[in-house]
């Protein structure tokens, strides 16, 4: 039992990471549920045999006491954690779940690991390192189609992928574009990188694997308006995080430059997707006509809207 501290409440969300054995999965998640429901914590946390990898928003001083308990235990000293704008709002509940992968790349952990992982970078070092662009640099985005599509670095290759575990499919298919280059691979805040890169590193065909330690959001705390351009997205109710003005999408209805994202309001559609604020007003928050008069008409059910207060 460990007691919260009063005073004036200010919000945050933290997101971290760390691949490390877990022997008994199910025990941390108990620890977790108990200490995140005492500091009234909401967010999401998935414990594997592999390691931990969570995203939650709660008062600071709540946040605080967390990451000193994790700093406490055997197994989770020394975690970088990465603090954002945003709160226990941006998230409808706590889930604490117990999976197979931190991350879903689709290939059991014991075949591979990240300790044959591309080399971190600081985002000094990745700065400049795309600063001083040699001729043999790739950069690769190891994230969806619908996060590079709003935000993402320039002269990035960016796979046309939906899911995290179809990057080793694209990567396979693509082997030859990655042939004696040094790769410099990304994502949101790097474990899906840790991954990533020790699948390329075990193809053997690049000269060198790079990964961004921290990922996007720590280059763009350092370089708000370097080669990162656009929004950087996350999963929560924040839907994306603004970097800085360039506006990379455009609206699905109307085509306009936009970097806006909603899910149609026709649940069994749900459709994730871009739109200027003219056209989302117009189609009544639904991605079609279609869906406006099956809503209308009261054919289908309405998906419960989050607060759209949370994006920033």
């Amino acid at each position: 039992m460990f007691y919260l501290s009063a005073g004036v409440i200010m919000n945050k969300i933290i997101l971290f990471y760390k691949y490390v054995e877990i022997l008994y999965p199910k025990q941390v998640m108990k620890w977790q549920q108990e200490i995140c429901k005492e500091l009234q914590l909401k967010g999401r946390v998935l414990i594997s045999h592999e390691g931990i990898n969570g995203t939650l928003g709660g008062a600071a001083n709540h946040l605080d006491t967390y990451k000193k308990l994790m700093s406490e235990h055997e197994l989770f000293g020394n975690i970088d954690f990465k603090e954002s704008v945003g709160g226990p709002e941006c998230f409808p509940r706590l889930s604490v779940k117990v999976r197979n992968e931190a991350v879903s790349l689709g290939i059991p952990y014991d075949q591979l690991t990240p300790r044959n992982a591309g080399q971190h970078l600081t985002p000094q070092e990745t700065h400049e390192l795309i600063a001083r662009n040699p001729e043999n640099l790739v950069i690769l985005d190891a994230r969806n189609n619908y996060e590079w599509a709003i935000g993402k670095f320039e002269n990035a290759i960016t796979p046309d992928i939906e899911n995290f575990r179809d990057l080793p499919h694209y990567l396979d298919q693509n082997l030859e574009q990655l042939k004696d280059k040094e790769v410099l691979m990304y994502c949101t805040g790097g474990i899906r990188c840790e991954r990533a890169t020790a699948y390329l590193n075990e193809k053997n065909v690049a000269k060198k694997v790079y990964q961004m330690e921290g990922g996007i959001h720590r280059y763009v705390e350092q370089y708000p308006d370097g080669f990162f351009r656009g929004k950087n997205y996350v999963f929560d109710a924040r839907i994306s995080v603004r970097v800085n003005d360039d506006i990379l999408g455009s609206c699905a209805i109307c085509s306009i430059p936009c970097d806006d994202y909603y899910n149609c309001l026709n649940a069994f559609c749900n459709k994730h997707f871009i739109s200027c604020t003219p056209c989302i007003e117009k189609l009544s928050k639904t991605c079609s006509t279609k869906c406006q008069t099956l809503i209308a008409e009261n054919k289908t059910t309405m998906r419960p809207e989050f607060d759209r207060a949370c994006q920033i």
